[in-house]
C-alpha cells in the first residue's frame, strides 16, 4: 500500500509534465527583458534622463514671462488744500470714487555669458542620458546571468531526479533479488529489509527532489515575470562552451564591462560638474527687455490736477552685469567638493576594475577546474555503472553479499552527483566570465 502511495504521488508530478509547454533558455531571457521589475525600473530612470536631454537645447534660450492684472477700487477720498492768499485752508470730499486699473507686461531675460556654465550643463545632461543607458545594460546583463543560473539549476535538479529514478530501479531490482533468494532458501531477512529501506529512502529523495524543482521553478517565475504557479518543462541538458580562453577576457573587459563603463561615465560627469562650479567665478552678462502697459480710469477727479484717465505703454531694453565678489567662499568650497568627487569616482573605478580583474581570474580558474572534473567524472560514471553491473551479477550468483552491491550503488550515486555538479559549475563559471566581460547581451 505504501509503495502504491509513493508511486501515485510521483505520477502526480510527472504525468502532467508530459503535457506541459516547454520553456527554452532564450524564451526565459526574452521574458525577463520584458517583465523583470528591476529592468523596468532602470529603464524608467533611463527614460527620464533621455527626456531631460531632449530639452537640453533650451538652456540657451531666453526667459520670457508675461504678467497681467486688473483692479477695481471704490474709495472715499478727502483732500485739503492751503490757500495761497491766506485765510485758512479748503477741503474737497468725494464718496464712492471708482477707479479701474489695468496693467500687463512681457519681460525677457537672456543670459549671454555665464562663464560657459550653460554649455557644461548641456554636456552634463547628455552624459546623464548615456549613464542611464549604461545602467540599463548593467541591470540587463546581471538579470540575464541570474536567469541563466536559475534556469540551469532547474536542469541540474532535473538530471538529479533522473539519477534518483535510476537508483530506484536498482533498489527495486535488489528487493526482487532478495525476495527470490529467500524463496529458494539462499537469502536472509536482513538483506530484504535493508533493500526495502534503501528503496524507500530513494523514493523519499524523489519526493524531495520534485518539491525542490517546483520551488526553483517559482524562483525563476518571479525573475522572468511569470505568474506564481506557472508550470513548464525546461531543457534536459546543459550546453557548455569548452573553448574559452583567458586572454579574451583579461585584456578586453575594460571596454565592454557595463559596470566599469558606468563607473567611467560617473568620472566624466564629475568633471563636467567641476566645470559648472568654476563657471560661478565669472560674471554673468544678460540682456533684459520688457513691454509694459498700465491704464488708470477714475470716475471722479477729486483734484483738479488729477486726470480722469491715464495710460502708459512702451518698450524698454538694456543689459545687466552680475559680478560675483564675495559669497562667503561658497563657490570655492563647491569647487573643492567637485574636485574631491572626481577623485572619489576615480577610486570607485579603480576598485571595481580590481574586483572585476580578480573575478575574471578566479572564474577562469574555476572554469578550468570544473572542465577537468567533468572529464574525470564522465570516466567515473562508466566505471561506476560497470561496477554495479558486476556486483549485481555476483549477488545473483551468490558469490558476494548485498553489502557489496549496496556499496556499488552508493558509488554510482555519488558519481552522478559529482558529474551533475561539475556540469552545472562549469556553466556557472562560463556565465560569470561572460557577465564580467559584458558579452551576455550584445
Amino acid at each position: 500500500m505504501k509503495r502504491a502511495f509513493v508511486f501515485l504521488i510521483s505520477l502526480s508530478f510527472l504525468v502532467p509534465a508530459a503535457a506541459q509547454d516547454s520553456l527554452t533558455l532564450q524564451q526565459a531571457i526574452e521574458a525577463s527583458l520584458k517583465n523583470n521589475y528591476d529592468i523596468l525600473l532602470t529603464r524608467n530612470d533611463s527614460a527620464s534622463y533621455a527626456l531631460d536631454n531632449s530639452y537640453a537645447w533650451a538652456v540657451f534660450l531666453p526667459q520670457l514671462n508675461g504678467t497681467a492684472g486688473t483692479t477695481w477700487n471704490k474709495n472715499n477720498q478727502q483732500l485739503k488744500f492751503v490757500k495761497r492768499a491766506g485765510g485758512g485752508d479748503s477741503s474737497v470730499t468725494r464718496d464712492a470714487v471708482k477707479t479701474h486699473v489695468i496693467n500687463y507686461s512681457v519681460n525677457l531675460n537672456w543670459t549671454l555669458f555665464d562663464g560657459l556654465k550653460m554649455f557644461a550643463t548641456r554636456d552634463k545632461v547628455a552624459e546623464l542620458e548615456k549613464l542611464g543607458d549604461l545602467g540599463v545594460k548593467t541591470q540587463i546583463v546581471n538579470t540575464v546571468a541570474q536567469v541563466i543560473n536559475n534556469y540551469y539549476i532547474i536542469v541540474r535538479q532535473k538530471q538529479q531526479l533522473q539519477a534518483i529514478l535510476e537508483q530506484i530501479g536498482l533498489n527495486e531490482d535488489r528487493v526482487k533479488l532478495a525476495e527470490k533468494k529467500i524463496s529458494v532458501g539462499l537469502g536472509s531477512k536482513p538483506e530484504l529489509l535493508q533493500a526495502r529501506v534503501d528503496l524507500n529512502a530513494q523514493r523519499a529523495a524523489q519526493l524531495q527532489q520534485l518539491t525542490l524543482i517546483a520551488q526553483l521553478r517559482e524562483r525563476l517565475n518571479q525573475l522572468i515575470g511569470f505568474r506564481t504557479g506557472a508550470v513548464y518543462q525546461v531543457s534536459d541538458s546543459i550546453p557548455l562552451n569548452m573553448g574559452l580562453q583567458f586572454g579574451e577576457f583579461a585584456q578586453k573587459f575594460e571596454d565592454s564591462n557595463p559596470s566599469l563603463l558606468f563607473a567611467k561615465k560617473n568620472i566624466d560627469i564629475a568633471r563636467i560638474t567641476l566645470r559648472e562650479r568654476k563657471a560661478d567665478l565669472f560674471p554673468i552678462l544678460s540682456f533684459n527687455s520688457s513691454y509694459n502697459f498700465t491704464q488708470n480710469d477714475n470716475s471722479v477727479a477729486v483734484n483738479i490736477n488729477q486726470p480722469f484717465f491715464n495710460r502708459n505703454k512702451g518698450f524698454n531694453y538694456g543689459f545687466g552685469l552680475n559680478v560675483p565678489i564675495l559669497n562667503g567662499f561658497n563657490t570655492k568650497r563647491l569647487i573643492k567638493q567637485a574636485e574631491i568627487d572626481i577623485r572619489y569616482q576615480q577610486l570607485v573605478y579603480a576598485s571595481q576594475r580590481s574586483q572585476i580583474d580578480m573575478g575574471i581570474s578566479n572564474a577562469f580558474k574555476d572554469y578550468e577546474l570544473q572542465k577537468q572534473l567533468l572529464q574525470l567524472e564522465d570516466e567515473n560514471i562508466a566505471l561506476a555503472k560497470e561496477n554495479v553491473m558486476i556486483a549485481r551479477e555476483r549477488f545473483k550468483q551468490g558469490v558476494s553479499t548485498y553489502l557489496e552491491l549496496r556499496e556499488a550503488q552508493f558509488s554510482l550515486q555519488d558519481a552522478y552527483n559529482r558529474l551533475i555538479a561539475a556540469r552545472y559549475n562549469t556553466k556557472l563559471a562560463e556565465t560569470e566570465l561572460l557577465r564580467l566581460k559584458g558579452d551576455l547581451v550584445r
